[in-house]
């Protein structure tokens, strides 16, 4: 009997400890993830494809890069229904921390002057941003607006998901471009080394399914996801 017990409690407290683990993973990604974009900005030699946006619409409005890239966000969540895509807690969170790190780290950071600094800060925000994809992806609580928008459109016309990427992501660019969005060195740089980076870190942060196949929210596919929040 006491041997039935610890059997059954075992379990139950694995399955705690890992919802525990990818709440950590998920938050502590969201958060890293708009202190890089942060770092990118301040950089200032290109940006991400939707940080190109969301730049361009910041001038455009007045509004700080932050708020913009949680509207921007919260606008891309709202197309999922038509699409009859579903949200997760990873979803949500990212639409709200992701910009509410950029601001607080684009606050603290001071402003770069030199290439001296502003490449290192570069490749910091770059390489940051990877480690950010592994956790939050590797949490596996439900894709990020943008990332949702993609595979919804995948579904809905049967188009690939790099065709539907490819024409999303060009078509942010080139908008946040005419906006005043920052493209150059470093969007092309981020392009060629995110995947491999991600895809790195997803395996360094993968955590073990659960012996029970419980769920506790929605969770996404790291293997499927696409490398954007």
């Amino acid at each position: 009997m006491h041997q039935a017990t610890t059997t059954t409690g075992g379990p139950a407290l694995s399955t705690q400890s890992r919802l525990g683990r990818r709440l950590i993973q998920l938050y502590v990604g969201l958060a890293l993830y708009g202190a890089s974009s942060a770092l990118l900005v301040e950089a200032g030699l290109g940006l991400e494809p939707w940080g190109v946006l969301h730049q361009g619409l910041a001038e455009l409005t007045g509004l700080s890069i932050g708020v913009v890239s949680i509207i921007v966000g919260a606008a891309v969540l709202l197309l999922w229904i038509p699409l009859r895509q579903r949200p997760g807690l990873g979803t949500v969170s990212n639409v709200f921390v992701v910009g509410i790190a950029m601001d607080a780290t684009l606050a603290a950071v001071p402003e770069a002057h030199g290439l001296a600094v502003r490449i290192p800060l570069l490749l910091a925000g770059i390489v940051l941003n990877g480690v950010a994809t592994g956790l939050y992806i590797a949490a596996r609580f439900g894709p990020g607006p943008r990332d949702g928008l993609m595979t919804g459109l995948h579904r809905r016309t049967g188009r690939s998901i790099r065709l539907m990427r490819t024409a999303i992501e060009v078509a942010v660019v080139v908008t946040g471009f005419a906006l005043g969005g920052t493209i150059g060195i470093g969007t092309v740089l981020y392009a060629v080394s995110i995947g491999p980076l991600a895809q790195l870190f997803l395996r360094v942060f993968a955590v073990p399914p659960a012996s029970d196949g419980s769920t506790v929210v929605a969770t996404g596919q790291p293997r499927g996801a696409i490398l954007r929040p």
